[in-house]
């Protein structure tokens, strides 16, 4: 988990009626004042107390209330075996004692003996119904184990036993947080600070709350302030890290993570979530080891049946096996069965017929500036309107942004659930609008609202796009991909059954957003050509470059290659030939926007977000003239420029070890990547030189936009693609604008999307089958230029020519899956395995 929520079970304090003759030399004896932060006084306060009540019991041996005070202070020790003893003595002593039943019941709890510890909960409510302590105390075992309306009318009959009860008011919240009633836990949490200023639990509990209602200055506080109340209190540098690490400021939650650590070494979540921080930013110190711990925790976890710690967004990263992260997205699932079984809902009747069209819902959180809806915008608006009836169901405010427009527009119905925070409600919407198959954009990332697919408001329910794995869930169907991403001898990995594609599952909406890197001049200057013109070292692009054309001396420049396919193949590139090229270098040098070749305004590719927003972020299209060269970035004109433009977490140290041996292999060559994040850039460079890489080899950028991120890609020889996990929506951009990937598909499904991209590009030879080979077809292509050139002329052809940005065909392929999930749905069977094309129709059309 993310954050840590706090569940307080009350102890029944010593009591102060004990017998007069000796009340006087207890309270002489124990109720000194406590010097602050003082370990060793609290010690020998402890010891005092023990002997206290030792000497009292040789006065009085049958005195229960001095039996059950004792026991007290041994549970405090964690003498736990200890305390039960001593409890059972005063209940054996004054069987009608239910606070002594009640602190038993704790012990007991804390020893793992549940059923025991519930029954004595139960006879101290038998003994005294109002039992407050019990109330609560057998409220948090019902939540536990479940039982969460339960849990809610014990914690709300002690609160009305005993109104000013803080724990009960800290209890019920966190109930509520659960249900997503986050108002009500609230006002509950500020009333248990109101009883009890210095509740630190409550603090830390109110600032999950306020975390998840976005108010993440108000959370930071909230944690804060237990720490400041505790500073020993683990869960709360706990939860101050996951507010660091979901800002940005990862160095920050390390620091937390490993105080929390400090304080309680056995912290599996403190310890997972520490892990991927580190991952984050490239620091593998005592990496094979940390791995080991780290899958032996979820097998633990797992095997105990608890929530493991690993994210199911994460699970990709580590060595777990599929079974492992398939039980870690079952367990995620669960969580949101359990929340829905409170709203008590029938279920659902769904239509058999579909009448001239099926009724296809969208569900996503990222419909506006998300790499989603950069991906896949236009398919809503491509659908065949006399097929289908689409509905897309944004679980986000409207961000203002074009994406959000364009899909509200050109979808038939739009509809902003984020009004609709009830869960039940929200489903209930989605049922009324009669639809047959409901599409799962989100899985497990940011904004998700499983539990309206756990209550199944429609009779299909599928998984698409923005999750790269399995749900785990019994109430998802089918996962749309691909026969390379997921061939059946892996569908064990899966709870979903597979359902393919014609070509590959991942689209991207690059033609339409980034129309002006269909075409291209190669900038040059008379001097320094020598004949040899390189395609990627400085580069305009523009939808309409015939400005430029008619007013510069423009070469076409021919070339036949015969590539290994062995089928010659014609390379033409148009080269702007300059007098010279030094006032461009001056406008770049200077950070100019722009300037004037020939009476032609350029602008500076570095100044999209200054010269107009809305261009930089690829909601408009450029209209001006954009050029990109390789010293914007402080590349190498004459190097050999492999890159990788994915986030740093999905490097590991065999992916840096292989790159280290393709650049010693590769003369002249340099490895171009992105400071994302910024801190991972010194661990990597620092790992590199120890693997034998001399400084300058391997050159950071910043993050960019999206528009000059994408086309930037342009000066990269060749992209080396991430094993672990892929560039996803990050290879799409580099293959648009012509730029080679070479990839190692794995087992994982995020493991193997760029070799499905590069098959449905038509480019199988730039997937790799082993590590050796994936070194050997990077160096070729660093050391082989012919080679080199016919790769990245194939590739440029094939942007336009393959299917891989074709969103038109795309649609009608998903619409021709959905026809056939649907046919089983009506014929009364069960989800199993389908394909858009089947295998017999495919070699058919094939003869064809």
């Amino acid at each position: 988990m993310d954050y840590q929520c706090v569940i307080v079970y009350t102890v029944i304090s010593p009591s102060t009626t004990v017998a007069p003759s000796f009340r006087l030399q207890l309270e002489s004896t124990i109720s000194r004042p406590t010097p602050p932060g003082c370990i060793s006084w609290i010690k020998s306060w402890i010891k005092r107390a023990v002997a206290a009540y030792l000497r009292a019991l040789n006065l009085s041996p049958n005195n229960a209330v001095v039996h059950g005070n004792l026991a007290c202070v041994y549970y405090e020790q964690g003498l736990i075996d200890l305390a039960i003893d001593t409890y059972r003595r005063a209940i054996e002593l004054q069987p009608n004692f239910p606070d002594a039943y009640c602190n038993l019941a704790n012990a007991l709890k804390e020893k793992g003996q549940v059923v025991e510890a519930e029954e004595c909960y139960n006879t101290a409510l038998r003994l005294c119904p109002t039992h407050a302590d019990s109330l609560n105390n057998l409220a948090n075992i019902k939540r536990e184990q479940g039982y969460i309306e339960e849990a809610t009318r014990l914690y709300l009959k002690a609160l009305e036993v005993f109104p000013e009860f803080a724990a009960a008011h800290s209890n019920l919240a966190s109930v509520l947080q659960q249900q997503g009633k986050l108002n009500e836990a609230l006002m509950h949490y500020k009333e248990a600070i109101r009883i009890q200023p210095t509740f630190a639990d409550a603090y830390s509990n109110m600032g999950n709350t306020l975390k998840e209602m976005q108010d993440i200055q108000g959370a930071l506080q909230c944690y804060t302030r237990a720490i400041q109340i505790n500073p020993a209190f683990a869960d709360a540098h706990s939860n101050l890290a996951s507010i660091h690490k979901d800002s940005g400021n990862i160095p920050e939650a390390i620091q937390s993570y490993r105080t929390a650590l400090k304080l309680k070494p056995d912290f599996p979540d403190a310890y997972c979530n520490l892990a991927h921080c580190l991952q984050i930013v490239c620091d593998w110190t005592d990496y094979e080891a940390r791995m080991k711990k780290l899958v032996s925790i979820v097998a633990e976890q797992l095997d105990k049946n608890r929530l493991p710690s690993v994210h199911p967004h994460h699970s990709m990263l580590y060595p777990l096996s599929h079974e492992f992260r398939k039980a870690i997205a079952a367990r995620h699932a669960n969580l949101c069965i359990e929340k829905i079984h409170v709203l008590h809902k029938q279920p659902y009747k769904y239509p058999r017929e579909i009448g001239s069209r099926l009724k296809i819902g969208y569900v996503s959180s990222d419909f506006g500036n998300h790499p989603t809806s950069h991906l896949m915008q236009s398919i809503p608006g491509l659908h065949e309107k006399n097929n289908v009836e689409i509905f897309c169901y944004a679980l986000s405010v409207d961000d203002g942004t074009a994406f959000r427009a364009k899909i509200a527009r050109e979808a038939e119905h739009f509809i902003d659930l984020s009004q609709i925070p009830c869960n039940g409600k929200a489903a209930d919407r989605i049922n009324a609008d009669g639809i047959h198959i409901l599409v799962n954009m989100n899985g497990y990332t940011k904004g998700a609202r499983n539990e309206i697919f756990a209550l199944r408001p429609a009779p299909v329910q599928v998984m698409w796009l923005g999750y790269p794995g399995t749900s785990g869930a019994s109430f998802m169907d089918y996962l749309i991909t691909d026969e390379v991403t997921s061939p059946l001898e892996l569908a064990n990995q899966y709870s979903e059954k597979l359902a393919y594609m014609p070509h590959t599952y991942f689209i991207g909406d690059h033609r339409q957003m980034f129309p002006h890197l269909k075409e291209r001049l190669i900038l040059t200057d008379k001097l320094n050509s020598k004949g040899k013109v390189a395609d990627n070292v400085a580069v305009i692009n523009a939808t309409d470059l015939s400005p430029m054309m008619e007013s510069t001396l423009i070469k076409e420049i021919r070339e036949v290659i015969v590539p290994d396919s062995k089928k010659p193949l014609e390379i033409s590139l148009k080269v702007a030939e300059l007098p010279t090229t030094t006032p461009i270098e001056t406008m770049i040098a200077s950070g100019q926007c722009q300037m004037s070749v020939n009476g032609v305004v350029v602008q500076n590719g570095m100044a999209t977000t200054q010269v107009n927003n809305k261009t930089a972020t690829g909601e408009e299209v450029p209209q001006n003239i954009v050029i990109t060269t390789r010293q914007q970035y402080g590349l190498p004109e004459d190097a050999v420029v492999y890159c990788n433009f994915n986030q740093l977490y999905k490097i590991d140290p065999l992916t840096l070890h292989m790159w280290a041996h393709i650049l010693k292999h590769v003369p002249n060559s340099v490895l171009w990547l992105l400071r994302f994040p910024a801190v991972g850039e010194p661990n990597l460079q620092a790992t590199a030189q120890q693997l034998g890489l001399a400084p300058g080899r391997i050159l950071f950028s910043n993050v960019a936009a999206k528009e000059e991120h994408v086309r930037r890609g342009q000066l990269a020889d060749v992209c080396l693609d991430t094993p672990l996990c892929n560039g996803h929506t990050t290879s799409m951009d580099v293959l648009w604008t012509g730029t080679p990937v070479v990839t190692l598909p794995g087992e994982t499904l995020a493991s193997r999307v760029a070799a499905s991209q590069l098959n449905t590009l038509g480019a199988p030879e730039l997937v790799a089958r082993t590590r050796q080979e994936y070194q050997d077809i990077a160096v070729r292509l660093g050391t082989d230029r012919e080679f080199l050139k016919g790769i990245r002329a194939k590739v440029w052809k094939a942007r336009s020519e393959s299917p891989l940005f074709n969103c038109k065909m795309y649609a009608h392929g998903m619409e021709m899956l959905y026809h056939r999930m649907w046919e089983r749905y009506a014929l009364g069977e069960k989800p199993d395995h389908v394909a858009a094309i089947e295998k017999s129709e495919n070699q058919n059309q094939m003869s064809d």
